[in-house]
């Protein structure tokens, strides 16, 4: 009965995966020969692949990515804590294949030829999907596939508890940062969009190991 329950969850992400394929099978003959994949920080084209590989790769890429995120779970020598948040989780993978899928529609819009600013679109989408994974970090439990996994935090449960609930204000702080970043343009503002996951990432190992240091072990 479980089983049975598990597989009509996994119904969801199938069929946006499907419909994110039929769209770009629907407007693929509109689409010239040569179609943008890839725009740099001024939000120009610098990468362009064939119509059929970008229709067809990129739902192929999440569709690999979904079977990723459902096997992984499973084969986690703490599989039993990832059990205890298999809703959570759930919701988190069926969130990053909207997120993805997202991303490919964009594409393809804008390889249609409108004006389209994509780099402001996908800067907002990954806030997010920040802000989200910030609601999430702390409802999730040890394990060695999804969260926070450092040594401290892998080490011991009480560690991970701490640092997820620290990371949840990390992150939220992080996607608002993000979202301003959307406003603007240019390389320096993606120097700062990496500045800022780096100095995020920092303090949540310091706060961690400090935590650790703590409890004594």
């Amino acid at each position: 009965m479980n089983k049975i329950k598990h597989l009509k969850k996994e119904i969801l992400p199938i069929l946006l995966i499907l419909i994110f394929l039929l769209v770009g099978m629907y407007v693929r003959k509109s689409l010239p020969a040569v179609v943008p994949t890839h725009w740099d920080a001024n939000n120009i084209p610098n990468g362009w692949s064939s119509r059929n590989f970008a229709v067809f790769f990129f739902p192929g890429l999440i569709f690999g990515i979904y079977l990723l995120l459902s096997l992984f779970p499973h084969i986690d020598p703490l599989k039993e804590n990832i059990k205890s948040f298999s809703n959570v989780y759930y919701k988190f993978k069926t969130t990053f294949i909207l997120f993805m899928g997202g991303i490919y529609l964009l594409s393809l819009y804008a390889a249609l030829n409108h004006s389209l600013n994509i780099g402001r679109l996908i800067m907002i989408g990954t806030a997010w999907l920040f802000y989200y994974i910030a609601l999430m970090l702390p409802q999730l439990k040890r394990n060695y596939f999804i969260g926070i996994r450092l040594p401290w935090t892998l080490a011991s449960d009480e560690n991970w508890d701490k640092t997820h609930k620290y990371g949840k204000k990390v992150f939220i702080i992080l996607s608002f940062l993000i979202l301003i970043n959307s406003f603007f343009l240019g390389n320096v503002i993606f120097t700062i969009f990496m500045f800022e996951i780096f100095i995020a990432v920092l303090a949540i190992g310091i706060y961690s190991y400090k935590e650790f240091k703590k409890e004594g072990k």
